[in-house]
């Protein structure tokens, strides 16, 4: 038979040629998702590489698999001329949508293989991606009216110069996100990756995620804070990234020494403290030209305050120095190394100790902080220096006690 034969019988038999198009079309989709799109997810859990595996999560072939017999209805509607235009509408309308969808997984995919490449360095494009897919299917929207209605797409995009006001106040954030994220990824200001801290937000962790709308950071306490993309230019936060670039953390804590065990060091405690290593050479060399001094004024050197001396916080912090310097994971150059004595105050002399460590991972760099101050307040006794604290209970107890006695 001729396809002008079945032209005519299937003319003549409208119920019979729904029921062999209906049939013909769940044949046709029963073979393009059990064999076609099965043997493409089959293929692709079997190679080595994650790219297909990655399109095949995001395409979804068992949904893709849909446009092969809404294809076929479209191709066969004069089959049903009465119907025809109908027909082509409804298929076309689930072709233009199935691919809408389609082109934004495909969008969703390439972000994903983008940023899971070994040399990622956290620039996000999932912002553009975003945009991508917001015009994807705003076309398809007005393809969509276009198609139902039967006008010109170009008609209806002439309408829309009226409505363009109320287009910019109904996608606003939009696109006060899209200049933020231009803005973020030209100066180069948040990664993904990156550890940020916005007080105003109650953010403080690793950025997660960077989309066109909005910024997921995971908190060190392991929650979630969304930040609107937008909101970043026109907030205060902190990026740690330099941080980690410059390979060093930041170590800057005062030791509070009571001023009234501050002294002038006399000749049996510079004896004494002269055997520690650390501070031998300093000692000998500031005693050195300390005998200078008093040579050189002997006709009228007769007071501890005529001239030089050495105090034991003078020691201390050379002896601070010296032990910081060595330690093999503090920074001994290239970034600052400052141990000083700040201005007193009504909780002591503070003296602050302003060093890198070079890790910069929170829990080693706890660690190493954590053991220099041990050390160096079990150390400032050595000195005759007392850490200054608070009085406590067991204080004025004491002092009770003491009091009893005397009286």
């Amino acid at each position: 038979m001729t396809p002008e034969h079945f032209q005519t019988w299937f003319n003549q038999d409208t119920f019979l040629t729904i029921v062999a198009a209906t049939t013909a079309f769940i044949l046709l989709f029963l073979v393009t998702r059990n064999i076609i799109a099965r043997g493409i997810i089959h293929l692709a859990a079997r190679t080595q590489t994650k790219v297909d595996d990655i399109l095949v999560k995001h395409l979804k072939p068992l949904r893709i698999a849909w446009l092969a017999p809404f294809i076929a209805i479209y191709l066969l509607a004069n089959l049903l001329p009465d119907y025809q235009s109908y027909i082509e509408k409804g298929s076309l309308f689930f072709i233009l949508w199935i691919t809408a969808v389609t082109l934004s997984s495909l969008l969703t995919a390439l972000n994903e293989i983008y940023e899971s490449r070994p040399n990622f360095k956290g620039v996000s494009i999932q912002g553009y991606l975003d945009i991508a897919k917001i015009l994807i299917m705003a076309v398809a929207l007005i393809l969509s009216v276009s198609l139902l209605s039967g006008q010109s797409p170009v008609v209806l995009l002439t309408g829309l110069g009226a409505i363009t006001a109320v287009l910019l106040l109904v996608f606003q954030d939009t696109i006060l996100s899209l200049v933020a994220s231009v803005q973020i990824n030209s100066m180069d200001l948040i990664k993904e990756g990156d550890w940020i801290d916005v007080p105003s937000f109650g953010a403080d962790g690793d950025v997660l995620n960077i989309s066109l709308h909005t910024i997921k950071v995971q908190n060190f306490d392991m929650t979630t804070t969304v930040i609107p993309t937008h909101k970043m230019m026109e907030v205060a936060y902190k990026n740690w990234r330099g941080m980690r670039d410059a390979g060093g953390r930041r170590i800057q804590r005062p030791i509070r020494v009571d001023m009234t065990s501050m002294k002038i060091c006399d000749d049996t405690m510079l004896k004494e403290l002269g055997k520690i290593d650390l501070i031998h050479d300093h000692l000998v060399k500031r005693a050195k030209e300390i005998k200078e001094y008093q040579v050189k004024h002997a006709d009228h050197y007769d007071s501890p305050l005529d001239g030089p001396q050495i105090t034991n916080t003078e020691l201390f912090r050379v002896y601070i120095e010296s032990y910081l310097q060595s330690r093999d994971d503090i920074h001994h150059s290239g970034l600052p190394f400052l141990i000083r004595s700040l201005e007193p105050t009504p909780t002591g002399l503070p003296i602050e100790i302003y060093v890198f460590t070079k890790s910069t991972k929170w829990e080693e760099y706890e660690a190493i902080q954590s053991d220099i101050f041990d050390h160096l307040l079990a150390a400032a006794g050595h000195f005759g220096l007392r850490v200054f604290q608070e009085p406590t209970g067991m204080d004025f107890a004491q002092f009770a006690q003491n009091t009893r006695k005397l009286t």
